[in-house]
């Protein structure tokens, strides 16, 4: 199935690039959602079975191939209603859909990758699609993000690169040359100390761009600005859970070895370094796109937190990056119909939503409630599991200053959005203000609706597939 899904999905990418026709681009897209829909289908009844050699249907791969097929369906019509909003020509609507369609492409592949190479490999096609995705609006901000981005994420797919020599290195040494995630784990207590602890230097740091996490968090919360809201919205929600993939394989394998309490400090200092950035910039940020943008470090910290913390936590963290997907993008979707209203990413230029877009006011107040983890929202469970992880692994005073950084980055968040929804602008003449379809934003009450279910009532199926993913770690 995944030759097929490859296959096809290169060929579809190539159909987008040479036509120039609205509707064939259109029926195009809509084809790949079927194939990428099948593919979920076929790996949700084939679990721990590898095809093509190089991909497995793993618990952890199947369930985000899922979050993605389910996000990627809003991400097309909101697609679909950004080029006609901006009336793109043929050309730039074509680029759009072949980045898009290549970003989805090499995420969910990514996410099924067996071997630590091919999700290196996909992980740099996904810096490329994203490229130009951030590169849409050709002026000279986009520009900037677009270079900043490939800049940084050139530099961090080296690191991983470079990790993973030390890593074939280190494997060698044990009288196996074979770099599938299975082959690492088996070997995982006899690899030298030394090599395997510079090889996950290297490659956490590099996906670090991927995952949202300091060091290299920057060019991702430049790309979310910069890049159409619709793209901004799968960086911002699947790519980071492949950077997580990308990390929590590396760190199941360490985790198996004597570095295990190591690992659990390189990533626990991370987390709350990339929490602490978050906060501080969230305190003072003005810009709607990049506040969402430093949300998602924030929560990325929290995931990272978790993992660290080890026991429930490592339950949550796969939780919470599930269900932080479906907030963030039904937010970044709404932020679609903010700009429409308001031509305008400042809070400055912006008030009284409720009035002008009543339907995508609550979409954003919800979002706004989901995010910040507030009952009754499915974040606040795994949160919670989160709290209670550090809580059970004695990390009391970390407890406790996370708990304050949270409290400052609510008030923070809170006090943007009830001024996009309620404050009167300042020097806004509503009198040509867009009317915006409700329709519009039933998609985002979707995917928050879904997160609340998720975290509040899982199916069973839901939990095996987390609980199945977690069967590696020591328990």
């Amino acid at each position: 199935m995944m030759l097929i899904y490859l296959i096809g999905s290169l060929l579809l990418v190539l159909a987008l690039a040479l036509n120039r026709k609205k509707w064939i681009n259109y029926g195009l897209v809509g084809l790949y959602l079927i194939l990428l829909w099948a593919l979920t289908i076929f790996a949700a009844f084939h679990i721990n079975e590898t095809d093509l050699t190089y991909f497995t249907f793993d618990a952890l791969g199947v369930l985000l191939l899922i979050i993605l097929s389910i996000i990627a369906v809003p991400a097309m019509i909101h697609s679909k209603i950004y080029v006609e909003q901006h009336q793109e020509t043929g050309g730039v609507r074509a680029i759009y859909f072949v980045s898009i369609v290549g970003l989805i492409t090499a995420i969910g592949a990514g996410y099924l990758a067996n071997h630590i190479a091919v999700t290196w490999i996909f992980a740099e096609i996904t810096t490329l699609s994203a490229s130009a995705l951030i590169y849409h609006h050709r002026n000279k901000l986009a520009l900037e993000g677009t270079w900043k981005y490939v800049f940084i994420g050139a530099i961090s797919i080296t690191f991983v690169f470079i990790g993973i020599l030390f890593l074939s290195l280190a494997i060698h040494q044990t009288g196996s040359g074979n770099l599938s995630y299975s082959s690492l784990y088996r070997n995982a207590p006899s690899i030298n100390p030394f090599w395997l602890q510079l090889a996950f230097l290297f490659i956490f740091t590099g996906y670090t761009v991927k995952l949202g996490l300091v060091p290299m968090f920057t060019a991702g919360v430049d790309a979310k600005d910069k890049a159409p809201a619709p793209a901004a919205a799968l960086l911002s929600s699947v790519l980071m859970n492949l950077g997580f993939v990308g990390v929590f394989r590396v760190y199941t394998v360490l985790s198996n070895s004597s570095l295990h309490h190591w690992v659990n400090l390189v990533i626990g200092i991370a987390a709350f370094l990339s929490l602490f950035v978050a906060t501080v910039y969230m305190l003072k940020v003005k810009n709607i796109k990049r506040m969402l943008g430093y949300s998602s470090i924030e929560h990325m910290a929290l995931v990272m937190l978790g993992v660290a913390a080890g026991g429930i936590g490592y339950y949550a963290a796969i939780l919470h990056i599930v269900l932080h997907a479906l907030v963030k993008s039904s937010l970044f979707f709404q932020f679609n119909q903010i700009y429409r209203v308001y031509k305008s990413k400042s809070i400055y230029q912006v008030g009284n939503y409720i009035k002008y877009n009543p339907t995508g006011a609550l979409v954003l107040l919800f979002g706004f409630i989901s995010a910040t983890a507030m009952p009754p929202s499915g974040l606040f469970v795994s949160e919670f599991l989160i709290f209670r992880s550090l809580f059970q692994a004695h990390q009391l005073w970390l407890l406790l200053v996370v708990l304050i950084l949270l409290t400052m980055i609510i008030w923070a968040f809170g006090k943007n959005v009830f001024k996009i929804l309620f404050t009167p602008p300042v020097g806004f003449d509503d009198t040509h203000v867009p009317i915006i379809n409700p329709i519009e934003s039933v998609s985002q009450f979707v995917l928050l609706a879904l997160a609340m279910y998720l975290g509040l009532n899982p199916p069973a199926e839901f939990v095996h597939l987390i609980e199945e993913s977690l069967t590696l770690l020591p328990q």
